[in-house]
């Protein structure tokens, strides 16, 4: 079964073939680095680390590219506010960005480029769209002229009146038409700027992405990725700009994800739920919250709750007490994964709940397989969590493992159980009972058997 991917462009699914046989160029708009990464910016690292995964599994070589906007107006306002140099802000957040990210078990992408580190590029870029009659020079800033281009609007399927109504468009009187865009903007005194035909200044948003892509992958790239909110205008105008420049495609598969809700409400500070995932970190481990952003497909709005972190915890709770009956199975065996149900699911634009499903299938199967049949059972449950970034670590260390600061410590119970038996042994069972009870309320299940004592953290 080939890979299919929903492409924003022709609003279908398609085939997913890349540009040079073997090889996949993808790119997915990064953070714009001035404060901590929320909650709906990991849906899509989540989203695109896992089809990531998947390309790789198809093809030899799978370039990955996410970028770092380090210059911004929020990240000069953001230096401004707390005293400190643009630098000492963005190579904070950039850190912290990748901590929060690793946590969520996203693999490192291939490239990473950081805007102020191809400004000749993009100087380069807005040259070469003047020079074509695309762009204009006006009270300092370099504009795109959005009707020099007859396809302007094909991405996001609006007039330029449509696109124009209510979007993040900035009406200036140096613009000839309200929906003309900045590719170059002049530098206040004091903040960062470069030298350039135009006179110092820095670039506009748009025009990062399409530089960026250009330098480091191509002037066609075969897959686009970022957020639903991202469509217009910033990828309806990477379009234009990197079109009307360079010619071709630009991106042959446009792949956005959906929406991300808290509570069943827009995220947003004015309401107060607007939820870090540093912040997340601190109640729930990294792979409850990558496991509760792929429960649903990543077209379809996510209601994100307490409840759904719960469930998600829960979800992988039992997958990994599976997992423990069978962890001294040794395996040494290739799993073909075009055969697999959870794989097919994936291939057919990324269903991660039916390939979540087909997990829990395949759980199933083990706790009733023949000792003949637990090795392959245990390789294709590892392979299929592989795939969606989950079960990869020790299971008994995960089920011992506090998801919360103020849980039992692994020491406390261990020097518990060491007590319950030997009061066991003094014949002191109301003792026995008492320690086991006292584990229970603090959130611990004793499992005696002919082996001894094990431990796991109750699932809610």
């Amino acid at each position: 079964m080939p890979l299919k991917l929903y492409n924003t462009m022709t609003a279908r699914k398609e085939v997913f073939e890349p540009l040079v046989p073997d090889t996949v160029t993808m790119y997915v708009c990064g953070p714009t680095v001035y404060n901590l990464a929320h909650i709906g910016n990991a849906r899509p690292v989540v989203v695109f680390d896992t089809l990531f995964r998947l390309l790789q599994t198809h093809f030899d070589h799978v370039i990955y590219a996410r970028n770092i906007t380090d210059v911004d107006d929020k990240i000069i306002a953001a230096a401004k506010e707390s005293s400190r140099s643009i630098e000492s802000v963005t190579r904070e957040y950039t850190e912290k960005y990748r901590e929060d990210m690793a946590q969520l078990n996203a693999l490192d992408p291939t490239l990473e480029p950081h805007a102020t580190h191809n400004i000749p590029a993009m100087i380069e870029l807005t040259r070469k769209l003047v020079q074509k009659g695309h762009a204009y020079e006006s009270q300092g800033h370099v504009l795109f002229s959005v009707e020099s281009m007859e396809e302007y609007g094909k991405l996001s399927k609006r007039s330029l009146d449509d696109m124009l109504a209510g979007a993040r468009v900035e009406v200036a009187d140096y613009k000839r038409h309200p929906g003309d865009f900045v590719l170059w903007k002049p530098a206040a005194e004091g903040d960062p700027g470069w030298d350039s035909p135009w006179g110092r200044g820095r670039p506009g948003w748009h025009l990062e992405c399409s530089a960026m892509i250009h330098e480091h992958l191509g002037a066609t790239i075969d897959i686009h990725g970022g957020g639903r909110d991202l469509i217009f205008p910033h990828h309806e105008n990477e379009i234009a700009q990197s079109r009307c420049a360079h010619g071709g495609d630009y991106v042959r598969y446009w792949v956005h994800n959906a929406y991300l809700d808290i509570d069943g409400e827009k995220m947003s500070k004015s309401l107060g739920n607007f939820r870090t995932v540093r912040d997340l970190l601190q109640s729930y481990r990294g792979e409850v919250l990558r496991f509760a952003l792929l429960s649903a497909h990543y077209r379809s709005p996510l209601n994100f709750s307490a409840e759904l972190l719960e469930q998600a915890e829960a979800t992988l709770n039992s997958l990994y007490s599976t997992l423990r009956e069978v962890q001294g199975i040794e395996l040494d065996m290739e799993i073909p994964l075009a055969d697999e149900p959870f794989y097919q699911a994936l291939d057919d634009d990324l269903n991660t709940p039916v390939a979540i499903a087909e997990l829990h299938a395949l759980a199933r199967d083990l706790h009733k397989a023949s000792d003949d049949e637990k090795p392959r059972l245990k390789a294709r449950i590892l392979a299929a969590g592989d795939l969606l970034g989950i079960l990869g670590q020790d299971p008994q260390a995960w089920l011992q493992e506090a998801s919360s600061e103020d849980a039992i410590s692994p020491e406390e119970v261990e020097g518990l159980i060491e007590e319950r038996q030997q009061a066991k042994l003094d014949k002191n069972y109301a003792r026995a009972d008492e320690i086991r009870q006292t584990l229970a309320d603090r959130g611990v299940v004793l499992e005696d058997s002919r082996e001894g004592t094990r431990w796991k953290r109750k699932s809610d």
